[in-house]
Formats: C-alpha cells, sequence, structure tokens
C-alpha cells in the first residue's frame, strides 16, 4: 500500500494536484484577481502582464488562468468552464495557443527571434496566443530590446506574460510597457486553511500544530509549503505528527522559541546553554534554530513597538496572547542586543561555519553584560541601568560615585546600580586596555594622549582606584598623563567602557632584569649584519 501511494504520488505531485484551475481558487491575491477580473469584464484587456514576487507565490498560475479566460470554449470569461479542450489542455501544458517558456535557458536573442517569427501566426483553436516567460529577469538585454517593438505594438491576438521573482533586474523600458502586479506572500493563516484542505481531500491525518509549523518552515511559498506536506505524508504514511515535522523539515517548534528567551529574560546563563545543548541533542538544526529565535525576537520588537500583535504577524491565534506576554517581559535593549548578536551567527554561516559557538556566546553575553567590556556591550548595560532608574537626568553621574558604599549593610538599596561594578576585576581591565580603553580614548579626541597611555598597563585595582604602571624609561610619558587634561579624558574613557568613576593613580614600575642573551639575537639576516658591522666596525667590500 505504501508503495502504491509513493507512485501515485511521483505521478501528480501535491503542489500540481491542487494549483488553482480558476480566479476563486486563488487564495491571498485579492487585488490581482479583482484587477484582472474587471480588465476581463470591460473587454481592457491588455497586451503584456509582469506578474512579480516571491517563488511559489502563484505567479505561473495565474497567468494559465488568464490563458484560460481568454480563450474558454464559451468565450471570454471570468469563470472558465475547465471541462472544455482549450481549459484542459492549458492545465495539462499542451496548448498549441499557450506557449510555457523558461527564460533560465531560453535567454538569448536567438530564442526571441523564434518567437518573434512565431506570432504573426493565428492561434489554433483559441482566441489568443499566449506567451508565458517563467524567470524573464534572467533574459540577456539583447533580448529584451529584440522583444521591445513586439510588446509595445503586438498583433491583436498576443498577450505576453513575464514571471519573474526579482522585478528589479527587469529593464525599465520593459516595465514600462507592461501591466505589473506584485504578488504577496500569503498570511499563515491561508496557507494553513489551503494545507488543511489538500490535507482532508487527500485523506492526510494532521494537527493544525503540525500544519502551522509546516506552513511557518515555507516562509510565504505555497508551493514549498504544498511540497512539504507531500513528503511528509509519503514518509509517515499519512500521519504526520509534531515531531516528524520537526525532524523532516529541521524546523524548531515555537514553544523552544518561547522558552529560551524566557531564559533570557531570567538571565538564566547556564539554563540557556543547556536547552541549546538539548536542542542539538534531539538532531535540531542549530543554524535554523538561530534564524527561528531571529525572527521571533523580530516579532517581539515589532509588538513591542505597535503595542498589540498585528494581523501581518505569520502566527497562530494559539500565539498572539503569548507573544504580547513575552514582548511586555522583555526589555526592547535586550531584543536589539540579542538581535545584533546572533547576525554574527548567520555571517559566519554564511561563510560556512558552525553557528553554535556564536549563538552560545550570544545567549552569555545577553544574560551576563558585565563579562563582556566591548562597547556594545557597556552601552547595553548603560540602557539597561538607565531604564531602571527614575531619577533625573543629572543622577546617573552621580550614581557610580557612591558605588565604593556597595559593599556596606545596605548594598541593595539602590537596584540600578547592581549591574555596573561588582564584576569589575582588574584581568578584565587588562585584557580590554589596548583593545577598548584606548579606542575610547581616541574616540573622545585623544589620540596623542592614547599613544602615551599604551606604554603603561594596568597592574593594580583596590576599590576605585586603578593603579597604572608605565616602565622606568618612560618616566616623560608620566609626567604627561598625569596633566589634568589627560588624566580627565582617560578616566571618561573609563567610564565609558566599565560603567564606574575610577580614580587614576600613576607610578613607575621597577626595573626589570634584562632578557637572556639568546633572547636578543637577532630577528633576521639584516639586523645580524647591521649589529656585526657596529660591534667590529666592519665594513662590506665591493667587488
Amino acid at each position: 500500500m505504501c508503495l502504491t501511494l509513493c507512485l501515485n504520488r511521483l505521478v501528480a505531485a501535491l503542489y500540481r494536484k491542487y494549483r488553482p484551475q480558476n480566479f476563486a481558487e486563488v487564495v491571498g491575491q485579492e487585488a490581482v484577481v479583482r484587477t484582472l477580473t474587471n480588465a476581463i469584464t470591460t473587454d481592457a484587456v491588455r497586451q503584456a502582464y509582469l506578474f512579480a514576487g516571491p517563488r511559489g507565490t502563484g505567479k505561473t498560475s495565474m497567468a494559465r488562468i488568464l490563458a484560460k479566460c481568454l480563450n474558454c470554449a464559451q468565450g471570454t470569461t471570468t469563470t472558465p468552464d475547465g471541462t472544455c479542450h482549450a481549459c484542459q489542455a492549458i492545465a495539462a501544458g499542451n496548448s498549441l495557443d499557450v506557449v510555457e517558456m523558461d527564460a533560465a535557458s531560453q535567454r538569448g536573442i536567438d530564442d526571441i527571434r523564434e518567437i518573434r517569427d512565431r506570432v504573426v501566426l493565428q492561434p489554433v483553436e483559441g482566441r489568443y496566443k499566449v506567451y508565458i516567460l517563467d524567470e524573464a529577469h534572467q533574459l540577456t538585454d539583447a533580448a529584451w530590446n529584440a522583444l521591445l517593438k513586439l510588446i509595445e505594438e503586438p498583433p491583436p491576438h498576443l498577450v505576453f506574460v513575464f514571471c519573474t521573482t526579482d522585478l528589479s533586474k527587469v529593464l525599465p523600458t520593459v516595465r514600462s510597457r507592461c501591466q505589473t502586479f506584485v504578488f504577496q506572500r500569503p498570511r499563515l493563516q491561508d496557507l494553513v486553511k489551503k494545507l488543511r484542505v489538500i490535507a482532508d481531500a487527500e485523506g492526510i491525518e494532521v494537527t493544525d500544530q503540525a500544519l502551522a509549523l509546516v506552513a511557518r518552515g515555507a516562509r510565504g511559498a505555497y508551493r514549498d509549503a504544498e511540497s512539504a506536506l507531500d513528503q511528509l505524508a509519503s514518509s509517515t504514511g499519512n500521519n504526520v505528527t509534531v515531531q516528524a515535522v520537526l525532524e523532516l523539515l529541521g524546523t524548531v517548534e515555537e514553544e523552544a522559541l518561547f522558552r529560551l528567551c524566557s531564559l533570557v529574560i531570567d538571565r538564566d546563563t547556564a539554563g540557556a546553554l543547556t536547552f541549546v545543548e538539548e536542542l542539538s541533542e534531539r538532531g535540531h538544526d542549530l543554524g535554523r534554530l538561530v534564524l527561528d529565535v531571529i525572527e521571533h525576537l523580530r516579532q517581539l520588537m515589532i509588538v513591542q513597538h505597535l503595542g498589540e500583535v498585528p494581523e501581518a504577524l505569520p502566527v497562530t491565534e494559539e500565539t498572539r496572547e503569548r507573544l504580547l506576554a513575552q514582548a511586555n517581559q522583555i526589555g526592547e535593549e535586550t531584543v536589539l542586543r540579542l538581535i545584533d548578536l546572533l547576525a554574527v551567527a548567520v555571517d559566519d554561516m554564511r561563510q560556512g561555519g558552525d553557528p553554535r559557538l556564536p549563538l552560545e556566546l550570544a545567549l552569555v553575553k545577553v544574560t551576563r553584560p558585565a563579562a563582556d567590556l566591548s562597547r556594545e556591550s557597556v552601552a547595553f548595560r548603560l540602557e539597561r541601568l538607565e531604564q531602571g532608574q527614575v531619577v533625573a537626568p543629572a543622577q546617573p553621574v552621580v550614581v557610580p560615585q557612591t558605588q565604593p558604599e556597595a559593599p556596606g549593610p545596605t548594598a541593595a538599596a539602590p537596584p540600578a546600580a547592581e549591574p555596573s561594578a561588582p564584576n569589575l576585576e582588574l584581568s578584565q581591565l587588562q585584557e580590554a586596555w589596548s583593545r577598548t580603553v584606548m579606542a575610547a580614548v581616541e574616540e573622545r579626541g585623544g589620540i596623542p594622549t592614547a599613544s602615551l597611555l599604551r606604554e603603561a598597563h594596568p597592574s593594580g585595582l583596590h576599590g576605585d582606584t586603578l593603579t597604572l604602571e608605565f616602565p622606568p624609561t618612560a618616566q616623560f610619558h608620566l609626567d604627561l598623563a598625569r596633566d589634568p587634561k589627560n588624566a580627565t579624558l582617560l578616566a571618561d574613557a573609563l567610564y565609558d567602557v566599565t560603567g564606574r568613576r575610577l580614580e587614576v593613580s600613576f607610578e613607575i614600575g621597577e626595573e626589570r632584569e634584562a632578557a637572556p642573551a639568546a633572547a636578543e639575537e637577532p630577528a633576521n639576516e639584516e639586523d645580524f649584519l647591521q649589529e656585526f658591522t657596529e660591534t667590529f666596525d666592519a665594513h662590506e667590500r665591493e667587488s
């Protein structure tokens, strides 16, 4: 029985079997249907149409329906009967009056010249000869130029329909001669309804949740969704479960996305990393997880700024309330920060890298921002700090200065001050000194100051006092660093990076022992020759 089922599906794939055959069966393209229906009713059919939109949204199907309406045996009509020879031949793709061409393979000027030679012939059985060119944007410029005159002044029995997924690549001179329709991606609800109709007609047992996962994975393409349902039905014997969808398509169920964001809200770093490990062990594609999390965060961002879940979002009714609730729980700055961090994982995937480490780093940085001293992280922490304080604008400058009192009995009193101070360690400053702190000094216009401060390195951190140590040979640099202008510039830069007002103490380090002689060997042959010449007062002999 299973073999018979598979053979039947080889004969007629679901996306071909359930392709819309008239305007009434078209879903999600109401504007296009309305315009074409009015044009046919008022006898205002144009000679050239340009159908543009994402793949799998019904462009070629709409072109065939238009050809049926023009060539149906009962006359030009908006409701072709579908039973006459002309309608059946067009649906089967073997009509002599409807010519479908793939511009990806027939894109040269010789192919277009062949069309020009044939269009003068009258239709065989219908009233119009209809040429449907798929992937029309792949035609060469010479081919388009050869078509221009024919598009502008065609024979009365000729209609062109150009279908493209990239409207920007179609020449403006061609677009100006065509009536253009932009096909929209269907809403998730419309796609689920279409899949439900197909599933019921084919006897496929599938839940609405599984259909929603299939529709979400198709990302607005009817053909992709129907092909996925066809594949699932074949692999499961017409009993499609949520787990089967997750295993076959690699999609991540919405529950996992909500849970991961809940762990971010709770700042549960260990829980987030453990959950990623669980998903990986269950066979989920972490690259797909990254993309799904970004899409989930985008939805949260939209809800936060609109204050409601718009109808345009591709989510089910059951998800709307949860989406609104989570949007109110997670901060806007957290959403934006996590999207920025996950963009790194997307870039790594494009270059063939493993998305796991960037994903885990993103979760660590967003749940433990104090562990990251990058400029972006500091800006994120300061924004969260400001949003957690209900104070006058001048107050944040005073708050860091009072933080040495934080370890005392009243440490829990100012809640907003907690994320900025406790975890600052000397090792973090030493690591970020050249890469981050000096960059902050330079951004404040202190390039000369940064140059002299690069001679020093952080050697101690006691409370809010940072000790900078200069080498014994850098007394001049130390004197310049103590200048009030340079010292203030450094303090401001440290505040930008750490969020704390640090007092800086400058000192000269101890004389270090000379390095072993072996370490002072010349690095290359030129240095060796120069040292030999200076030592023995030698010179090269000219030959």
